[in-house]
């Protein structure tokens, strides 16, 4: 039996909408919590990055990685154009531990 593997892009913001954040992980409840308590030293703790508004799920973590500097390399109005198709509200989709859809 061979190990199912899932992988996430994700895409968080501040409260205000003002910054956004593209990651990659193989457990997205984990890293958002990670992110929501402030246990990640650098950019998301700095900014208060911690509203999950996008997310895409993968098999192969060279997908997602790929993926994931497709998104960092697209220009703000891009970024918003993927979250806004995705979740045009940008409501908060990681409440009280559970990814919820959009």
């Amino acid at each position: 039996m061979t190990n199912v593997h899932i992988y996430y892009v994700y895409i968080l913001t501040n409260k205000n909408h003002t910054v956004v954040y593209t990651g990659v992980t193989n457990d997205l409840e984990r890293r958002c919590y990670e992110h929501k308590h402030k246990l990640i030293k650098g950019f998301t703790q700095k900014y208060n990055v911690d509203e999950l508004i996008y997310y895409e799920v993968f098999d192969f973590i060279d997908q997602a990685i790929a993926r994931e500097k497709q998104i960092k390399g697209y220009s703000r109005i891009k970024k918003n154009a993927l979250i806004n198709n995705f979740n045009p509200d940008w409501k908060n989709l990681y409440i009280n531990g559970i990814i919820q859809r959009p």
